[in-house]
This record gives structure tokens, sequence and C-alpha cells, in this order.
């Protein structure tokens, strides 16, 4: 990348991470803020340093490299306070840190033996006076890691009444160091056993979420997949009716400000006439991830086609609209209109070792090219807020997601930093969901003659129970199928979701529905039939619970009454195959190299 380039690129980042950042914490007083500091230290490295210095910087290097009134508001600006009399300050900062906070020993603090210990962590105690007015404390790691520093204070004279006030940020409390303290504001966590040393002593509760507002390592991030000018990351998904609909995703550098998709049925586009293909103009958006240095923007471009006609083969290109800016013609067919026989694959986790999890799904697609979708339980990457895991995840499914639909369902680790924001970017998904969630986090469709309905378990289970019920009693479809991450069957130990078992369990018994699909457990489990709690003598009588995982991450998997089938460290993809002739469903479970590990059939 020229620097002119990376400059105006980096130019752009900061201004989004300026917008976001005082969006997030806005400032109060007239001290400069740590987070624009911290932004503008980022902007400077990230222009300045090559990418090699900039993963292999340490905190002597990163502090170098920072000017002295940067050093003067990380060291001083994170935790304010004012005390109405002279005042001993102790900090009591996490043993593990042994380079933070720097600015302990530069501002004459002076560290003692005693210390403090909640659970695993040591908390070493590091001391100042102060006289009667504003104290001013530091960032809590530069380096990052590690659990923030607690602060107490006490008088310097036993007879002063000490008060601590104008705390900064204004969610800090104060309270008295005794047993069980919560030390954090914003977390219910205690100490249970104070020091005599410091017991009594007041108490400034810092926030443990603020713990890396001053990091400077390890924030640059490099992508092994940077966007080029050519589209990458094609990827198919349902916005509406499978049998009418299909949305089409892909990825550009910054440079292709527009794209398009044209298309047609395949039996027109190669027929003798070769009739001219429709075109329709992509919504472009920005994809952001400001800490990615060699590739901090792309352009996602969707096309959500619509008027389709059922069962019928398509064949699509995308590009930007130029003659030569086309890519090749790929496939896809909609949903069939009648009851017809299909197959499709549902996977658990894939989250880590996304380049053996392609392994897994190209075998797949290598030995089940009938397969009308990909259904995936959750957590499809690792650090769902992080571009760089997206981009290994969409490298390694090349070939397949832009012929074959994916339907995705929220994990845990999609919602990473809050909110699945990278998820929801990326995939343009039905909004037919419960009116009391935000949209595109449950859905449902029809397929042939199976209902398949998408839940969110990281949200409340109570805000989507009434919307199941309904799309559950109101579905005509033979086979009912529901997903969602988070098990009300665990393979481990202590993991069933409660409230899943709950709110949605009651309905799966109620409407009968066949099969559970779920992640997050890591491990290959299937439960006998259940209903009410209790094991029961055939499908029809009860639910199919499944786990499964398709990365490399395994759990282990303890004794349940109700596994009929369990595995671990082994990673699998599942086959569901619906003949309508006798209208019976063959599962399967293959692993890696294509060995069928479990299996069985449901007959109506």
């Amino acid at each position: 990348m020229r620097m002119g380039q990376r400059v105006a690129i980096w130019m752009g980042v900061l201004a989004v991470a300026m917008l976001a950042m005082g969006e997030a914490q806005a400032h109060v007083g007239t001290h400069p803020s740590v987070h624009d500091t911290v932004a503008g230290i980022l902007d400077r490295l990230g222009r300045t340093q090559s990418t090699n210095e900039l993963k292999r910087m340490k905190v002597s290097e990163a502090l170098a490299l920072i000017t002295a009134k940067e050093r003067e508001v990380l060291g001083s600006e994170h935790v304010l306070f004012r005390v109405n009399v002279p005042t001993l300050v102790t900090v009591l900062k996490d043993s593990k840190n042994t380079n933070d906070p720097y600015w302990l020993a530069e501002r004459g603090f002076v560290a003692k033996t005693n210390s403090v210990t909640r659970g695993s962590v040591r908390f070493e105690a590091w001391q100042k006076e102060f006289p009667a007015g504003s104290v001013g404390l530091g960032v809590n790691s530069i380096g990052g890691g590690g659990e923030h520093y607690l602060v107490l204070a006490q008088p310097l004279k036993a007879s002063d009444k000490l008060v601590v006030d104008e705390l900064y940020p204004a969610q800090l409390r104060v309270g008295v160091f005794t047993n069980h303290i919560a030390p954090y504001a914003d977390l219910d966590v205690t100490i249970t056993n104070v020091p005599p040393a410091f017991a009594g002593m007041t108490i400034v509760r810092t926030l443990r979420e603020r713990r890396e507002d001053g990091k400077l390592l390890g924030i640059f991030r490099w992508t092994d997949h940077p966007s080029r000018a050519r589209p990458d990351h094609v990827v198919l998904t349902w916005s509406g009716d499978p049998q009418t609909t299909q949305a089409i995703q892909w990825r550009t550098s910054p440079r292709v400000r527009t794209g398009y998709v044209q298309y047609g049925r395949a039996a027109d586009l190669n027929s003798p006439r070769e009739r001219k293909p429709v075109r329709v103009k992509a919504v472009t958006e920005w994809v952001k991830d400001e800490r990615l240095v060699n590739d901090p923007l792309v352009n996602r471009h969707t096309v959500e086609l619509t008027g389709l006609e059922p069962g019928t083969r398509y064949l699509y290109s995308v590009g930007d609209g130029s003659r030569d800016g086309w890519e090749e013609y790929q496939e896809f067919t909609t949903a069939p209109e009648g009851i017809v026989p299909f197959s499709f694959i549902y996977m658990g986790d894939a989250q880590n070792g996304l380049d053996r999890w392609g392994s897994l799904v190209q075998t797949a697609f290598r030995d089940r090219p009938d397969a009308a979708f990909y259904l995936m339980a959750g957590d499809l990457v690792n650090r769902g807020a992080q571009r760089d895991d997206w981009d290994s995840f969409f490298h390694n499914a090349r070939g397949i997601f832009d012929r074959r639909t994916l339907v995705p369902v929220l994990g845990n680790h999609e919602y990473q930093g809050g909110e699945p924001n990278l998820y929801l970017q990326q995939f343009a998904l039905m909004r037919n969901g419960p009116s009391e969630i935000p949209p595109e986090r449950a859905y449902s469709f029809r397929y042939s003659d199976a209902q398949i309905v998408v839940l969110d378990s990281n949200l409340a289970p109570s805000k989507q129970t009434n919307w199941l019920a309904k799309e559950l009693s109101g579905s005509k479809a033979t086979w009912k199928f529901v997903t969602y991450h988070h098990p009300a069957y665990s393979s481990a130990e202590g993991r069933q979701n409660e409230t899943v078992v709950k709110h949605w369990t009651p309905l799966f018994d109620k409407y009968h529905v066949d099969l559970v699909l779920q992640g997050h457990d890591h491990a290959y489990l299937r439960t006998f039939p259940m209903k009410e709690g209790k094991r029961q003598e055939t499908p029809a009588k009860g639910t199919v619970y499944l786990v499964a995982t398709s990365g490399t991450k395994f759990y282990p998997q303890a004794k349940h009454d109700y596994t009929q089938v369990g595995m671990t460290n082994v990673a699998t993809y599942q086959v569901l195959d619906i003949q309508i002739s006798g209208n019976r469903l063959n599962y399967r479970a293959f692993d890696l190299d294509g060995v069928l590990r479990d299996q069985f059939v449901i007959e109506k």
C-alpha cells in the first residue's frame, strides 16, 4: 500500500473511531480525554510504524513514541476524584502486570509488601500521599491484560473525616473496604478476605470494563485475506421467501464504489438465443475495522433479488458494472413450490481453526452437492467484532456459499463487543421474527415440507416465546426444525440454558418439533427423544436434541441420562435427507474424512 493511500485510510478511520469513542464516553470537565489521546496515538503509530514494528512493540517502546503531554494524560486522567483533607492513596494493582501501570513509580508511588487477593488474582499495594484537592490516576495498562487496579484512600490524620467526591467517570462509587465489598462499580464480584491493614479504608470503586482504555499493544491486527478490486466473499442468504427471493452479498476494496448483479434463468442464459441477463444495482456500504492495519475499510455490496420463479435454477454474476468487471457465473436454485424431497447440511460451531473447518465444509460440499442449504448453529467465528476472523471464514468457504444458501444463527461469539454488528452487516436475513427483539436475529421459513425456525438464545427467550408459538402452531409442514446456539440439553456439565428449557422446550413438546439443532458445547451429542424432560420410546413421542461442532475447539462430555450418542474431539457435518415418499427423515453425521459417525431415521 502506498504511503499516501495508507495515510488517507487512517485519517478516515480516525474520524470514525473518534466519533465512536465520543459517543461511548463523553468527557466531563477541562482535563484532556484519555480516549481522544489514545485514538491520536494509535493513529500516529499506524501511520509511522511498519507492520513488523507494530507486531513486535513492547510497553517501553510504545512509551518512547508518545509525547510528554500524552504521557501525562495517560498517567493522570483515567480516574479522578477530590479529597477534602491530606490523604494516603493506595493503588492495588494486578501483580501479573509487571510493567503496568507504568506511571506508579514515575509519580512517586512506593511499592509496599501488603497485598489483597480475589480468587486467583493478587493485587500489590503502591502508596502515595496527596494534599487536599484533586487526585488523578492513570490508565490501568498500556500492554493490556490483567484486572483493573483498586483504589483506597485514608486520611493522613486519624482525627480527620475524609470526604471523597467529584468522581470521574461519573459511574465510580465510594464505599468502605470491608469483607464482601464489590471493588468494581460495574461488576458484582466481591472480596471476602480484606487484610486488617486495609480494613475500614475508603474504597473508590473503579470500572472493570475500562481496564484496557489505555491499551496500545495488541491493538493492531492484520488480515491474511485483504480485499481487492475483484469481488470475493460472495455469500447467498435469504431475506425473504426462499421460493421467490435470493440475497447476494460480496466484498471489494473501497476503490470499487458500486456493485451490480446480472442474472437470469439458467435455461434462458444457456439457450441458443442466449437472452440478455437482468442487471440490478447493489446497496453498497462500508464495513470498518479501524484496527485492521492492512485493510481497515472494505465495501460490502448487497442485492436482494425478488420476483423469482420457484424451483428454478438461476445463473448470476457479480461485478462493478463495467464491461470487463464481471466475475464468472455462479448458480442458485430457488425453493420448490410444492413438496419435493430435499437435503440440507447442519453444522455446529466453526469458531476456531477455520482452515480446518474449511476442509470439513469442502468435504461436505464434495460429498453432497445436492444439499439445498447450509445451516450453522452459531459461533461461525471466534471474534465476531474483528473482521479478520470473518475474512478467514469466507475465504475457507469459497466456492460453496456462493452456490448454496447459508442459514446463519447467532452465537455468543458473534456478540463480541456487545452487538453482532459485523454479522448483521454481512448477512441480509429475513425480518419476520419477533417484534420484541431487533430484526434479523430470529426468523422462520418454509422449505418444501419443512418449517425451519431460527432463534437467538443470546437474547431473552421470553421475548421470542409468543412468536415461536405462533410459528409452530400455524405451520402445516410435516417436519419442524428449530435451531439456536445455547443448548437446552448440553453435552458438557452444567451448560444447559435453563431459560431456554423454561420458555421454549414446552412449545417443542406441544407442537412436536422433530429436531432441535444446537451448538456451543464443542462436542457431539444426540439425545433420546425427549418430552417434558423425560426420555421417550420413539421420535414420534418426543423431540431429538442435537449438539455438534465443526471447528477445532473441543470440550469434554459429561454423562447424562438423556444422551443416546455422544462423541468428543471430533468435528462433524450433518446431512438431513427429507424423503417425501413415506415421510422419512434420514439423518447422518460425518467427520472430516467423510466417515459415517452417527445415523438414525424418523418415519411418520
